[in-house]
């Protein structure tokens, strides 16, 4: 007859090592274990060896490394009624394992549908000019918002990076006009400034040249030492209107005594000519 512990054994061998994986259980250094205790939550284990009540305990795995979600391409219609499509990064982690597992369902996809939300409702609220120029502060206004949502579910969201902005042709071409029209308002501006503050300078400098004289002379030698630096060159003497002067009122003098003179003479053939006229007759 066969001995009935030879058949037990086996059976009994195979329930020890079920029970034995059912309890013991290795957590690695990134890894915490939620512990529910009849359905109820106990505490929070790891890492290294978990022991658990077998049927008793069950524990849920919580990752709480830094977790990359990329958030897909998403249609925004900014403030200023312009439609693009928009993606983004979103990077967060794990930091209180309890409310991860029971304040939400599943956190990896409520986290990411929040961010989506959140980045369009964020977006829509601006400009498009402040979405290409102000995305930094963009990110941090959706991280913001998202963190502040999300900390209810034990996470935390470290970084939101706005990556693409996308336009369709027509905005491109758009676009590129009003930045050549910006460019060229700003160096007409600048040319316009350059011209106000050289002509102001001249100013000030014909002051205080024309309050010394020396001055003038000496800034006309220098002109032309300028000029003779160069070879082969031409250079021009311009004679000063204050030389000038004496001499053209003496001119101006002549001129008004000559046309006196011959005013005179002719006053005085006049009466002769009549006088011979009578003789003759």
């Amino acid at each position: 007859m066969m001995n009935p512990w030879l058949a037990v054994t086996p059976i009994s061998i195979l329930l020890v090592l079920f029970l034995l994986l059912a309890s013991v259980k290795i957590l690695r250094e990134y890894e915490r274990a939620v512990v529910f205790t009849l359905g109820r939550f106990d505490r929070v284990k790891g890492p290294g060896l978990v022991l658990l009540i077998p049927l008793i305990q069950q524990m849920v795995r919580v990752d709480l490394r830094i977790q990359v979600v990329e958030i897909p391409s998403q249609d925004v219609i900014s403030r200023d009624n312009v439609s693009m499509k928009v993606d983004a990064v979103l990077y967060y982690n794990v930091v209180n394992p309890e409310h991860a597992i029971i304040q939400v369902e599943s956190y990896r996809p409520a986290t990411n549908m929040l961010a989506q939300t959140t980045l369009r409702a964020v977006l829509g609220q601006h400009d498009l000019d402040e979405m290409l120029s102000e995305r930094k502060k963009l990110s941090e206004d959706v991280q913001s918002i998202l963190d502040a949502q999300t900390e209810l579910w034990g996470i935390k969201v470290t970084n939101v990076e706005i990556r693409t902005v996308e336009l369709t042709d027509n905005m491109v071409r758009a676009i590129a006009k009003q930045a050549e029209a910006e460019r060229d308002r700003r160096a007409k501006v600048i040319h316009a400034q350059a011209e106000f503050q050289a002509s102001q300078t001249l100013v000030d400098a014909a002051t205080i040249l024309s309050s010394i004289p020396a001055a003038m002379q000496l800034r006309y030698l220098q002109t032309l030492t300028d000029i003779g630096a160069e070879q082969n060159s031409t250079v021009v003497f311009p004679m000063p209107i204050d030389i000038m002067k004496p001499f053209l009122t003496l001119l101006e003098a002549a001129a008004d005594q000559g046309s006196g003179g011959h005013a005179a003479g002719a006053n005085g053939r006049a009466p002769a000519v009549a006088a011979d006229h009578e003789a003759g007759a």
